[in-house]
């Protein structure tokens, strides 16, 4: 492991197969930003863990000829590789089932997680690994080493424990939720929705967060930072399937972010790569960064 480079980005969580009617694809929340975070040019670890099996060894050699490092994910013998159960309805959008009582509900924490995660530029995670305690425990230590912290809500009924999304809001430096995730947390923190602003300035004072990026799909996204806030429109395209597009959007976001730049880049790099996603099948299709800079300047913006 070179830890004398600070550029990378670890995403932490669930690893699987996403199979849907037309064939199994890799996939997981955590991952599929960890694979397009990889397209934009980032140097990306993804900590997860699959099980000693065949499809999870096919998760394995996909991974690795996609030029992304398997060193972080585990091989557990006992637990099956994750998977999960995918349909559309007649919007376009997923439905999943996602099996329990597989490998990635068990990732451990090991000695060497704890250089990996300090010398790491972002660390990011979501709510669903923590429906298993292993998991859950594994991240709690693993975020008490990270500089930057990035909490992807990404609720998925049944398995929503509030009182650790809590815990996991007062411990994030950043937070990326939809208008839907955002109505559930005031609900479950007794507020009333008013507006967005009221809103996100609430769990703003509430979490302590200095920054907060709210989706909305069709209606673009905005991103709050200490009591500024940036309004982007979402760019119009052809819907292949909206599996990941979330995941993609944060991806572009912190290709930027890390980096630096400007609110304004770092958005119209989240919103294109989102919707360059979206107007594809799939969470984690193949594509060059040059056909994804190509779309972005034909449909966006022309920055580099």
């Amino acid at each position: 492991m070179n830890t004398n480079k600070f550029n990378y980005v670890v995403c932490f969580g669930e690893v699987l197969w996403d199979i849907f009617p037309s064939g199994s694809r890799a996939g997981g929340a955590p991952f599929n930003v960890a694979y397009n975070l990889f397209k934009m040019g980032i140097d990306t670890k993804m900590l997860s863990r699959i099980g000693n099996d065949t499809l999870g060894q096919q998760l394995l050699n996909q991974i690795d000829q996609w030029g992304i490092t398997t060193d972080f994910i585990q091989v557990d013998r006992e637990r099956p590789t994750g998977t999960v159960l995918a349909n559309f309805d007649e919007h376009g959008e997923a439905q999943y089932e996602i099996v329990k009582e597989v490998a990635w509900d068990y990732i451990e924490a090991l000695p060497k997680h704890k250089e990996l995660i300090q010398n790491s530029k972002a660390f990011v995670f979501g709510s669903l690994i923590a429906r298993n305690e292993v998991s859950k425990k594994t991240l709690l230590e693993l975020l008490e080493h990270s500089k930057f912290r990035i909490f992807d809500v990404n609720f998925r009924p049944p398995f929503i424990d509030f009182d650790f999304i809590k815990e996991l809001l007062h411990k994030a430096d950043l937070v990326k939720m939809n208008k839907a995730e955002l109505r559930t947390i005031l609900e479950f923190l007794g507020e009333d929705y008013i507006d967005e602003d009221t809103s996100i300035r609430h769990l703003q004072n509430y979490f302590d967060l200095n920054e907060i990026i709210l989706t909305k799909g069709s209606k673009g996204a905005r991103y709050f930072v200490g009591s500024t806030s940036y309004n982007f429109p979402a760019v119009h395209i052809e819907i292949a399937d909206t599996v990941g597009s979330g995941d993609s959007f944060l991806a572009g976001f912190l290709s930027k972010r890390i980096q630096g730049r400007s609110p304004e880049e770092i958005m119209k790099q989240a919103t294109s790569l989102g919707a360059f996603i979206t107007s594809k099948s799939g969470a984690c299709p193949d594509y060059t960064y040059e056909e994804f800079r190509t779309f972005r300047e034909n449909n966006c913006c022309k920055t580099s």
